[in-house]
C-alpha cells in the first residue's frame, strides 16, 4: 500500500498522531525537499520528488518489492490540485490511501473569516490565467487563486485592471498559511494607484490570492464620483454600480460609444432607454446633452434603484428612472426623438410596435442585440413594415489583457447594433 500524506507549513506537528505513526513506519519516503526536511532523522530511504515519470517509476519499483512501506508527502489535500490526481492516473487506486491536511484555500478563507462553500477555486500554478479571466468576466463573487512565481498577486491585480470589470474586487493575499511567517493582507483595487501599492509589496512565494467582488450594496454609501477624472464620452464600465448577481449585465463601453453614434443625438431631444439595466446608456446621453430628457425604463425594482444610485453618483439631473414593463409603460411617456433598446424582456415585437407608433417624425431606433433570435425577430419586423430604412453593424471586439510578460486579447460578447430610421 502507498500512503499519501498531506502536510502543511507546520510540518510534522500539524498531522494527527495516527498519521504520524504511519510516517514513522515508512521504509520508503517520497516528497519534496521541504516535506522531507520535516523528518530530518527518519531512517527510511528517500526520494526527492521532481520530474513526474521518474517519481512514479521509483514508487512502482518500491511497490514491486512487496515489502516496502511507502509514504508520499504532499502539500495540503492531495486530491485538491495536488499530486493525488497524478498518482491516481499512474497507479492502481486500490494501492493508494489518502490522508489529507487542510488545504491552503481552506486556511485562507478561515483567516479572512468568510464561508467558502460558494467560492470558485482556480489553480494558476504552472497554468495560464484563462480560467481566472473567465471567472472574473462571469462576475464570480468569491475566487481563490493558487499562484506561482509567474502568476503572482501583482500579475493578478494587473489582469483585474486590464479587464475593466463592471464591479471592483478586493484582493486578499494570504502568505505562508499555517507557518511561522504567516501574513494576510487586504488591498482595494479601483485604479492604477492601487496597483502601484500592490507592486511595491514583496510577497512570499507560498501564497493564495482571494478575490472578493464588491456588490452595489457595499458601495452604495460612497460619495459622488470625481467627475473631473472621468472622460466626457466613454465612461469606464467599473464606474457604474452594477447588479450583485449579474455584474456584467450592462452595455459595455465600446458598444455604448458605437450606439451613441448610431443614435445621431441632438440637444433638446426626448430619448427612451428601454431595458436600461444600470442606466449606463442613459447617463452617457444625459451628460453629453444636459438639455435633453432621458427616460430610463427598467422592469425590475432593483434595476430602478440602481439607475437612481448611478444618476446620483454621476450628478445627472435629466434622467427619469421609470419602473415598469414595456410596452405598457411606454404609453404614458412623452413621444421620443430617439429610442435605444438594450433589453426587451421577450416582448420585442410588441415594443417595436409601440415605439413605431410613438416615435416622432424622422426619429431613430437603435437596438443592441446579443442573440441571433432577437436579431431575426427585429429584422423580420422591419422587413414587414416597409416604411423603414435600416442597417446593421456587427460588433466583435476584444480587449488586451496581460498574461505574465505577454499580452493577449480577450473577446467581448458579439453584439449586433441595428439602426432603424423612418424617412
Amino acid at each position: 500500500m502507498i500512503d499519501v500524506v498531506g502536510i502543511g507549513l507546520d510540518g510534522a506537528a500539524g498531522i494527527s498522531t495516527a498519521v504520524q505513526r504511519i510516517v514513522e513506519q515508512a521504509t520508503f519516503l517520497v516528497g519534496s525537499d521541504r516535506h522531507l526536511n520535516y523528518f530530518p532523522h527518519h531512517p527510511a530511504r528517500r526520494w526527492v520528488l521532481g520530474e513526474l515519470h521518474q517519481g512514479i517509476a521509483a514508487i512502482r519499483a518500491a511497490l514491486a518489492t512487496g515489502n516496502e512501506k511507502i509514504v508520499v508527502l504532499v502539500s495540503g489535500d492531495p486530491l485538491f490540485f495536488g499530486w493525488g490526481r497524478l498518482l491516481l492516473a499512474e497507479l492502481p487506486p486500490e494501492e493508494l490511501t489518502f490522508h489529507p491536511h487542510l488545504n491552503a484555500i481552506q486556511l485562507a478563507f478561515n483567516r479572512i473569516k468568510l464561508p467558502w462553500q460558494d467560492a470558485i477555486a482556480v489553480s494558476a500554478h504552472g497554468r495560464s490565467l484563462d480560467e481566472l479571466t473567465q471567472a472574473l468576466q462571469q462576475g464570480a463573487e468569491k475566487i481563490a487563486v493558487l499562484t506561482d512565481s509567474t502568476n503572482t498577486p501583482q500579475a493578478i491585480a494587473q489582469l483585474l485592471l486590464a479587464l475593466s470589470l463592471p464591479s471592483p474586487y478586493q484582493i486578499w493575499v494570504c502568505e505562508n498559511l499555517g507557518g511561522d511567517w504567516e501574513r494576510v493582507q487586504s488591498f482595494p483595487l479601483g485604479d492604477i494607484g492601487d496597483l502601484a501599492a500592490i507592486n511595491q509589496q514583496n510577497f512570499a512565494l507560498l501564497n493564495v490570492v482571494v478575490l472578493l467582488r464588491q456588490s452595489e450594496f457595499s458601495r452604495q454609501n460612497l460619495a459622488p464620483l470625481n467627475l473631473e477624472k472621468l472622460p466626457l464620452l466613454g465612461l469606464p464600465d467599473a464606474s457604474f454600480l452594477s447588479f450583485s448577481d449579474r455584474p456584467g449585465l450592462m452595455t459595455k463601453r465600446e458598444v455604448r460609444i458605437l450606439a451613441l453614434g448610431e443614435l445621431a443625438l441632438q440637444p433638446g431631444q426626448i430619448i427612451w432607454d428601454i431595458g436600461a439595466g444600470t442606466g449606463s446608456v442613459s447617463i452617457e446621453i444625459a451628460r453629453l446633452f444636459p438639455t435633453s430628457q432621458v427616460y430610463a425604463i427598467e422592469k425590475t425594482s432593483a434595476g430602478t434603484m440602481l439607475i437612481e444610485q448611478n444618476c446620483w453618483r454621476f450628478q445627472v439631473k435629466n434622467v427619469v428612472s421609470i419602473h415598469g414593463d414595456a410596452p405598457e409603460i411606454l404609453q404614458h411617456l412623452a413621444a421620443p426623438h430617439r429610442i435605444f433598446i438594450g433589453g426587451s424582456g421577450g416582448n420585442l415585437v410588441q415594443i417595436l410596435e409601440t415605439c413605431a407608433a410613438k416615435l416622432l417624425p424622422s426619429g431613430t431606433i437603435v437596438l443592441a442585440l446579443a442573440t441571433v433570435e432577437h436579431l431575426s425577430i427585429a429584422s423580420q419586423w422591419l422587413r414587414d413594415n416597409r416604411n423603414w430604412h435600416y442597417q446593421m453593424l456587427q460588433v466583435n471586439l476584444s480587449r488586451s489583457v496581460p498574461i505574465a510578460q505577454l499580452t493577449r486579447f480577450s473577446p467581448l460578447n458579439p453584439v449586433t447594433i441595428l439602426t432603424a430610421t423612418r424617412p
